[in-house]
């Protein structure tokens, strides 16, 4: 299980990152929940004055009658007194009149103040209804109120827990893995890839080196971030730096001849093993005449010699054949008929191994470098380059199958970018060198070939499929993959692939400055994640967009079906690797600038999932506290001529 603390945040040498997967283990719990609020109401000290006025209008109606009696009866008893008092009536029925109309009076007013009290009555009894309903209402907000507290509270535990969360996961493949074949994807999602997978190999410890065959600088991003480091890489612009190339001079004639068969065969795809024993013998008995140590020149000299091409006695006047091999080349093969066949096959070797004459002619002592880019030049013709890069491929091949196997798997890597270019027995010869030396390789092709489709996953490989813009080619991908997949794609990926520029310029030669000057190492910057900010366009690019949140919580789903991988964005890489549990599909964003966001993980997702959840004392764990990973800084420089090829 990996510890996901930041501080065991560290790269593994046993890993091979090939991107980020965006993943949300949190779901985003909403809106926080409605808080209830109280009607409004009448105060408790004030009556309804509705209340009031219906019930003094109802009692003024029903005392209307009683009140107009005992105004009557007040007015008949004043009346009754006048009268008696002018000598009018008699005193006796007078009082009389008197006690009856006071009687009726009284009553009337007991009747009046009863029905008062009665309307207060009334009004109290509503007004104490009225507290009761109000108090049970105050007593249902109060519990509302603490459900809802407590819900909040709740809520704001799962909010916390997904904005603390991790986003992006680590997408890797173990060391046991021989060879990552890349399908499709264009320049700049390439450069993506490389920087990111060459980045981490160098920084855990590793060697790297880049054959590109791209004619794209892919590894442009890769050599400034190599620098930034403290390295110094070297870089080889070919044909330019092919005088300053030494690869493949240590070699001996058997295993060189065998490399330039192969450079020769590099224009004729369909030729056979027969083919190439024919120009193999041709060429191991000429460098048998001209002994150990023959240059490029040397054999192209004696090709024409034995094709009977030009004058002899220029090469000899040049030194670079002498009279006597002269004269041994001219008896190799004897005479007859099978003369026509021999000087056919010399005339051919000729004019194709002379791209190659300048090969070593002003080779330097180089420094120890762990990285190393041989490219070809896109001013350049393509068939020359074509046959530059069988060349470099070939002569990697013969030295790596002279090399012991390494302890160490992908210590050191080789990665051919645009792998397409090469025949197909190339990258047989290339795959199982690297297999049998434990060499780390990585195959990038553009395209789907039928050479390409029989070797794409074979053997114990990992494949990882870019964008696909040819219709077949994503056909061929979905069906590889499996259509019942559904991947989960940030938009944030979407966002900066689309506001990403394309490459410029071509890679800028380090071979032909190393004369005369000594070199300095720059040990100050050993930290990945700021190293990928400051010196490469993809860091510079997050770094305008940023990482927004509105941006990095939404992501869409979709099936692994042809029309999806022909609109994959730039950096976007589907890997798929077999497992003892079965085969995993995952989908990446290989865009190193994500290593530098704060909510990337250098664990995998399976492992951070049950590092959070697993009952043995990591439950409950959020895997979102997480800083950018301290990567810590780069192991000493080795030297790679000395330690592997």
């Amino acid at each position: 299980m990996v510890d996901v603390h930041p501080e065991h945040a560290q790269l593994q040498a046993d890993r091979i990152y090939l991107g980020w997967q965006y993943m949300l283990l949190h779901p985003d719990p909403g809106p926080p929940p409605k808080r209830p609020s109280p009607a409004q109401e009448t105060p408790a000290a004030e009556p309804d004055p509705d209340l009031v006025r219906r019930e003094r209008l109802q009692e003024d109606m029903l005392n209307r009658p009683v009140r107009t009696v005992r105004l009557f009866m007040l007015v008949l008893a004043v009346l009754l007194l006048v009268l008696a008092l002018a000598g009018y009536l008699d005193w006796s029925f007078a009082l009389l009149g008197l006690v009856a109309a006071g009687g009726v009076a009284l009553i009337c007013s007991y009747a009046l103040v009863q029905g008062d009290r009665a309307v207060r009555y009334r009004i109290q009894e509503q007004r104490a209804r009225d507290d009761r309903q109000r108090q049970e209402r105050d007593k249902e907000l109060f519990r509302a109120q603490e459900e809802h507290a407590q819900r909040y509270r709740e809520w704001q535990e799962v909010k916390d827990r997904h904005d603390r969360q991790l986003t992006w996961y680590a997408v890797a493949v173990p060391d046991e893995i021989d060879r990552i074949d890349v399908a499709g994807g264009t320049l700049p999602g390439w450069s993506a890839l490389v920087t990111l997978l060459g980045a981490t190999r160098l920084y855990s410890g590793g060697h790297l080196t880049v054959l590109d065959l791209s004619e794209g600088a892919i590894a442009k991003d890769l050599i400034e971030l190599a620098r930034r480091g403290g390295d110094d890489p070297l870089v080889w612009v070919l044909p330019v730096d092919l005088p300053r190339l030494d690869l493949g001079a240590t070699l001996k004639p058997e295993a060189f001849a065998d490399v330039l068969a192969h450079v020769v065969s590099v224009s004729e795809e369909h030729r056979t093993t027969r083919d190439l024993s024919f120009d193999n013998a041709i060429l191991e008995r000429v460098l048998e005449v001209l002994g150990e140590n023959a240059t490029i020149s040397q054999v192209t000299a004696a090709l024409r010699a034995l094709a009977q091409v030009g004058d002899p006695r220029d090469d000899l006047r040049y030194g670079l054949i002498t009279a006597t091999q002269l004269e041994r080349i001219g008896t190799l093969f004897g005479r007859g008929v099978s003369d026509r066949v021999v000087i056919e096959r010399a005339w051919a070797l000729e004019s194709q191994l002379r791209k190659l004459e300048t090969l070593g002619t002003q080779a330097v002592r180089l420094p120890p470098a762990r990285l190393r880019v041989v490219s070809m030049d896109r001013q350049a013709g393509v068939f020359g380059n074509r046959v530059l890069g069988t060349y470099v491929a070939t002569a990697l091949t013969h030295i790596l199958r002279q090399s012991p196997a390494s302890d160490r798997p992908w210590y050191h890597t080789i990665i051919v970018a645009g792998a397409d270019k090469l025949r197909g027995d190339v990258l047989d010869r290339l795959m199982d060198a690297c297999e049998t030396s434990r060499t780390g390789l990585v195959l990038t092709y553009r395209s789907l070939t039928p050479t390409v489709r029989e070797r794409l996953g074979r053997g114990h490989a990992a494949v990882a499929f870019m964008r696909l813009g040819n219709a077949e080619d994503a056909r061929v991908a979905s069906e590889h993959v499996g259509t019942e997949h559904r991947l989960e794609l940030a938009q944030l990926t979407e966002t900066i692939s689309d506001s990403l520029p394309g490459l410029d310029g071509g890679y800028t030669s380090t071979i032909s400055e190393l004369e005369g000057r000594e070199q300095e190492h720059d040990e100050s910057h050993t930290d990945l994640a700021g190293d990928i900010t400051e010196s490469t366009e993809w860091g510079r690019t997050a770094n305008k967009i940023g990482e927004k949140e509105r941006v990095l919580q939404r992501s869409r789903e979709f099936l692994v079906e042809p029309h999806q991988l022909q609109q994959l964005p730039t950096t976007s890489v589907i890997v798929t690797d077999a497992t003892a549990q079965g085969r995993r599909v995952r989908l990446a964003d290989a865009n190193p600038a994500i290593l530098t966001f704060p909510k990337t993980t250098l664990g995998e997702l399976e492992d951070v999932r049950d590092a959070v959840l697993s009952p043995d004392g990591h439950a409950g764990r959020d895997a979102g506290d997480d800083p950018p990973p301290n990567l810590g800084p780069p192991p000493p420089r080795l030297d790679w001529r000395k330690d592997r090829p």
